[in-house]
């Protein structure tokens, strides 16, 4: 069997490009490093390293190896964590992962309403758009954004919830010519600079980009990152346009107008992935309960 922290270390050595590297970095002895390698290389039956001059080189089976146990290595340091936490009688965690302006806008809520009912739980909160990123637990319930035409994702041991539609809308510098505007068709800003929010082709990035396919043209970015409260900021400056969510902007930066999109409308569908563990389900229902509520208030808002 594969000793997990060798593959750690084989990734250190990687990363430091030398023994002696991540020996400093580890805080072990050169020999101690090659040691685990040498074991590594036994155990996996592959060569990992060569002599390269007066050193060595790691070979194409060592960068596979190494890529190949990222995802192991971070399943196992939840599980040692989870053990850690239930030796220490801190067993009781709600993972959730969602977007950014959920976290900011719905999580408080559900926060509040899950340790009512266990107040010594933790609940552990991780961003999985722009980028899907793995949080320290697999979560108990995923937020996700999908297009409003399309097919609902189902996930294998998770109860699908629609949570709400919610419409997109133009976020404009206070200045510009079309701000006086009720409401402002696509094709109107298809000559505009556009601040891409979603660098990382996120689904909300894909609904958007769509919408500007649909109305005949490709946006033309003056600037590209993966923050919208960043992206609002590049907005009111004056360098461009970007299309929103509304509830990526509950309270305008100064200096920024939003606008009704049309011509298409353009919304997305939010939903909710509910993990099924009965050891769960009382959190997991509470906290599915106040996001519909949370959803139903921002709607009422909008």
């Amino acid at each position: 069997m594969l000793n997990p922290r060798r593959l750690e270390i084989l990734r250190a050595v990687l990363a430091a490009g030398s023994i002696n590297g991540a020996a400093r970095n580890l805080s072990y002895s050169p020999a101690t490093i090659s040691q685990h390698m040498a074991a590594l290389a036994r155990e996996t039956g592959l060569v990992l390293f060569e002599k390269q001059g007066r050193g060595i080189a790691a070979t194409d089976a060592a960068r596979e190896l190494a890529d190949q146990a990222q995802a192991l290595l971070a399943d196992f340091g939840r599980f040692e964590r989870a053990v850690a936490d239930l030796r220490g009688g801190q067993g009781q965690h709600l993972a959730v992962a969602c977007f950014a302006s959920a976290a900011e806008q719905w999580m408080p809520a559900v926060v509040r309403a899950v340790r009512r009912l266990q107040p010594n739980l933790t609940v552990e909160i991780s961003l999985n758009e722009p980028v899907d990123g793995r949080g320290r637990r697999r979560p108990d319930l995923g937020i996700r954004t999908e297009p409003a035409d399309g097919a609902g994702i189902r996930l294998d041991g998770y109860a699908r919830h629609e949570l709400v539609v919610e419409e997109l809308v133009a976020v404009l510098p206070a200045v510009h010519p079309l701000a006086g505007a009720s409401e402002v068709s696509l094709r109107d800003l298809a000559q505009q600079p556009w601040v891409d929010h979603d660098i990382y082709d996120s689904p909300i990035g894909r609904i958007v980009l769509g919408a500007c396919s649909a109305a005949g043209f490709t946006p033309r970015y003056a600037a590209r990152l993966d923050d919208h409260r960043a992206a609002l900021r590049l907005v009111a400056a004056g360098i461009g346009v970007t299309v929103l969510p509304r509830l990526a902007v509950p309270d305008l930066v100064p200096g920024l107008v939003t606008k009704p999109l049309m011509r298409p409308g353009v919304s997305r569908r939010i939903v909710v992935h509910a993990g099924q563990d009965r050891r769960r389900a009382a959190l997991v229902a509470c906290a599915v309960k106040q996001l519909r509520a949370s959803a139903d208030e921002s709607t009422a808002v909008a």
